[in-house]
C-alpha cells in the first residue's frame, strides 16, 4: 500500500476500537492475525474506505470476545492505519497496522456484533505531523540502543521508517522497543511531553544497567 496520508486530527470523533495486550506508538507498528468476524468486518472496511480504527491496551478481559465477559480498555490510545495485508500460512488475515495520532476515549460501547466503538478526543500534541524536535550528542547513546533494537529481525521486517534526528521519534520507538511491562509503556504512551518521556526512558536504562 502507498505511504500513509498524515492529518493533524483534531476535536472528538467516534470510532471503532481494537482491545489488544499490545501498546501502540504513533509512527510504531504493529502485525496482527485477523480472525474473528467482527475485524474481518472491521478491517474490510478501513481498506475500503481508507480509514483507521483506535488500539488500545486491554485492561480487562481478553483479546477474543467470549460471552458475559467485558473488554475494559485504557483510555489513551492510538489511532492507526493498515499499511500492509496478506494471507498467511495458516488462513487468515495477517495485516500490519501503523500509529498516527494519540486519542482519549471519553465514552465506549459494544455494537451488536461486539465491536467496541469509543468516543474519542485527539491529543493537541505528541502525534506524527509535528516539527521535528532535535536530537543532541548526550542523546547519542539512545540511537545507538535504538540501532541496535531495530536492527533484530523481527523489528526490521517491520520496514519501519524512523527518524532518528527527531527526539520525539526516539522516545516512541524507544518506549515500544524497549523490555517493559504493558503498565510501564502504557505509562510512556500516556505522557505528552517528549523531554519527560526521554527523561523516563534514561532512568529505565540505568536502572536496568544497576540490576544487570
Amino acid at each position: 500500500m502507498s505511504e500513509i496520508e498524515y492529518s493533524n486530527r483534531r476535536g472528538s470523533e467516534i470510532i471503532p476500537l481494537f482491545p489488544l495486550k499490545s501498546v501502540l506508538f504513533p509512527r510504531g507498528r504493529l502485525p496482527l492475525q485477523i480472525f474473528e468476524q467482527r475485524y474481518i468486518n472491521l478491517i474490510r472496511h478501513a481498506m475500503r474506505t481508507d480509514t483507521g480504527f483506535g488500539v488500545c491496551l486491554l485492561k480487562d478481559g481478553d483479546e477474543v470476545a467470549r460471552q458475559g465477559v467485558r473488554q475494559e480498555v485504557h483510555r489513551v490510545g492510538t489511532y492507526a492505519r493498515v499499511v500492509d495485508w496478506d494471507q498467511l500460512a495458516n488462513g487468515l488475515l495477517g495485516v500490519t497496522v501503523e500509529g498516527c495520532h494519540k486519542f482519549v476515549v471519553q465514552e465506549c460501547w459494544s455494537e451488536q456484533d461486539q465491536l467496541l466503538m469509543g468516543s474519542v478526543d485527539y491529543c493537541g500534541v505528541d502525534y506524527v505531523g509535528e516539527a521535528p524536535l532535535a536530537v543532541d550528542e548526550q542523546h547519542e547513546v539512545l540511537v545507538g540502543l535504538l540501532e541496535q533494537l531495530v536492527s533484530h529481525p523481527v523489528i526490521s521486517q517491520l520496514n519501519m521508517t524512523i527518524e532518528y534526528d527527531d527526539l520525539r521519534q526516539l522516545g516512541w520507538r524507544l518506549s515500544e522497543l524497549i523490555p517493559l511491562s504493558l503498565e510501564r509503556k502504557q505509562a510512556l504512551l500516556e505522557l505528552q511531553d517528549t523531554y519527560e518521556r526521554i527523561r523516563e526512558i534514561e532512568k529505565i536504562i540505568d536502572s536496568m544497567i544497576t540490576e544487570s
